[in-house]
């Protein structure tokens, strides 16, 4: 789709039909129960470590990953936004409470934003590059742990797909 079209101009829509929009938020929601069940019964059998490797467990996240990426499209294309539905955001307030010298104002507190990118290919027949959100996801949860362990407090981060719309000039 091109980002010329009326989709993505600045006039309003009008009339967008939402029920595409509706289904492909109850086919993830639907994935997203059946990974539950299955979650919760393969952790029930094993550890976590070995149940974060179980291939049911794998293919489920794979499959919640997809049906995303295909709602991320179907709103995308019906509405020209670019949602951001894949981020996880804890509650700054929640790691501000924990912090040992409580006493210190939400002003001093010293903060940044890091990123790290990848450009990731895969060749036919090769792994799916849908898979890949659900690995960074993964380990963008343990980073956040290694982090909070190393003593800082890491109130959002998030996984995205696509190039960075926000493009440092060469001038």
């Amino acid at each position: 789709m091109s980002h010329e079209d009326a989709t993505h101009g600045p006039a309003p829509l009008g009339s967008v039909d939402p029920a595409p929009l509706h289904a492909a938020v109850d086919a993830l929601a639907a994935s997203l129960h059946e990974y539950v069940g299955t979650a919760v019964g393969v952790r029930a059998e094993f550890g976590a470590s070995e149940a974060d490797e179980d291939p049911r467990v794998l293919a489920l996240e794979t499959r919640v990953g997809g049906l995303n990426a295909r709602l991320f499209d179907a709103l995308h294309e019906a509405l020209g936004i670019h949602p951001d539905l894949t981020s996880s955001v804890w509650d700054p307030q929640d790691d501000a409470d924990d912090a040992d010298d409580a006493d210190v104002s939400l002003e001093d507190v010293e903060n940044d934003t890091f990123t790290l990118d990848y450009v990731v290919l895969t060749r036919p027949g090769g792994p799916d590059l849908d898979d890949v959100l659900g690995l960074l996801d993964r380990w963008g949860h343990e980073a956040r742990e290694r982090l909070v362990e190393a003593g800082y407090a890491v109130p959002e981060w998030g996984v995205g797909r696509g190039a960075d719309d926000h493009e440092e000039d060469d001038e």
